[in-house]
């Protein structure tokens, strides 16, 4: 049976300024490392043989109907405008429908150098395609929205990073790689023209009940709330919020340096590139307005009178921040049985989220105990928790099955830090069995699993990780 993948190419039609047209630089020896079934189906994707679907996967044969490209936008990275980014290593093969009636992007990762690459040589290697893979899945498991993988590669060459390392390709796929950058990209130049086109696509492609840029604003705006809210209630921390990692769908996208909190903390930093904390876990949310404010900027200079959108522009700015913690407020609830609203919730929460922090307490773990009467086990000091779990307790006897919410809202399992690490060093070293085990139990991360009780543990002091790297 030969691959087959039902392409339906919009992005393409927009014109040559919105990219670079790019074909995958052939690769050595590429060989499946794996393949994702039900994502393909949903994709209306037939599978291959695996020699076909390697030589695919990795960029070697472009398949019939694709019409791959670099696309071009810019970006604020640590707060510094750059005008001139792009997928560096990253070509859009195109798009399908799936059966959900949805668009959805199908792109190759680490696929050779573009026009965009700069210094770079447009590859990835072994470790971030994996980490990627993992990681997206999982949080697609958890129910954050994100970007998925479809298919990973290993190309048989050497990257050369820190060293030589085994290189790689990622098949990852997006409801689109629209970007705040892109809107950044034609309104750093002026194109007004290109940037209304661009405009009219978001929405038609995302949102076809907004009405003009302020209503593409204001759906973007509600769509960041949900996913920013819904990082905080895992623990991710997705380390370079940077305004071309900032997905006008809503999706997490670019899984650089991202992890996941062990203990708690409100200041917590994993990324190797964040010097000055600025994509800190509890950062997260403002930086999440900052770069709705620069997409309100890029969207006003498209209109004929600008001024006269400034101040519905800065509305639905100003009004993300309260949007933000209603949506955090009722995650968080819900992480503590709660399903109905009362004024003292927000204390009840933050006095938890205090105790755990100056407890170091398991931050997946202390919650998703709560449920079995078992959450004073993570807290150094039992006897500060006390108090709170007599508050909670009293609080929790006014709703229906508190059991049953917190079960459905704490993940036994997330993808631990060094978890992943220990995936990548086997992989490095031939071993690909860690990689598989995760990505099965992480398919379930709210159900308890014989035989894994190890990918629930958190790190002893040997094993924890404290920085992340980009593997760019």
């Amino acid at each position: 049976m030969a691959l087959h993948i039902p392409f339906d190419n919009t992005y393409a039609q927009l014109g040559s300024g919105f990219y670079s047209r790019q074909r995958p630089a052939p690769v050595a020896a590429p060989q499946l490392i794996a393949f994702n079934q039900t994502l393909a189906d949903l994709l209306q994707v037939q599978a291959g043989d695996l020699v076909e679907m390697a030589e695919v996967f990795a960029g070697n044969q472009v398949p019939e109907g694709a019409d791959p490209l670099a696309q071009a936008y810019a970006g604020h990275q640590f707060g510094t405008f750059n005008p001139q980014l792009g997928d560096g290593r990253a070509i859009l093969l195109g798009e399908v429908l799936g059966t959900d009636g949805r668009r959805y992007d199908l792109q190759l990762k680490g696929a050779g150098r573009t026009p965009y690459s700069r210094q770079g040589d447009g590859r990835a290697w072994l470790g971030p395609v994996l980490r990627e893979y993992v990681v997206s899945e999982a949080m697609f498991a958890l129910g954050v929205p994100t970007t998925r993988a479809l298919a990973a590669v290993s190309t048989g060459e050497t990257v050369w990073r820190e060293g030589g390392m085994p290189g790689a390709v990622l098949t990852r796929v997006a409801a689109s790689h629209l970007r705040v950058g892109t809107f950044q990209f034609f309104a750093a130049r002026g194109q007004t023209a290109a940037l209304r086109q661009l405009t009219e696509y978001a929405i038609s492609r995302h949102y076809p009940q907004a009405e003009g840029p302020m209503g593409l604003l204001r759906a973007v705006r509600d769509a960041q709330v949900r996913l920013i809210a819904a990082w905080m209630s895992v623990g991710f921390i997705h380390g370079v919020m940077n305004t071309d990692n900032s997905s006008i769908s809503g999706e997490t996208i670019d899984y650089g340096p991202c992890a996941f909190m062990d203990h708690y903390r409100t200041d917590q930093v994993f990324s190797s590139i964040d010097r000055m904390g600025r994509y800190a876990y509890s950062n997260q949310p403002s930086i999440a307005v900052w770069n709705l404010a620069q997409l309100a900027t890029a969207l006003i200079q498209q209109l004929d009178d600008p001024q006269q959108a400034v101040e519905e522009a800065t509305e639905i700015v100003h009004t993300m921040p309260a949007l933000i913690e209603t949506e955090w407020l009722r995650l968080f609830r819900r992480k503590i049985g709660l399903e109905t609203a009362q004024d003292a919730d927000m204390d009840l929460i933050s006095d938890l989220l205090e105790l755990m922090e100056q407890g170091q307490a398991d931050f997946t773990n202390s919650f998703r105990a709560l449920a079995d009467g078992r959450a004073v086990d993570y807290f150094r000091d039992s006897k500060a928790f006390e108090p709170w779990q007599a508050r909670w307790m009293q609080r929790r006897e006014q709703e229906q099955d508190p059991q049953a919410i917190m079960r459905a809202s704490n993940p036994v399992y997330i993808p631990r830090n060094h978890r992943i690490e220990e995936m990548i060093a086997s992989a490095v070293a031939g071993d690909f069995t860690l990689f598989e085990r995760l990505g099965t139990v992480l398919q379930q991360p709210f159900t308890e699993q014989q035989g894994a009780e190890d990918l629930q543990r958190p790190p002893e002091a040997h094993e924890v990780v404290t920085a992340t790297f980009c593997g760019t």
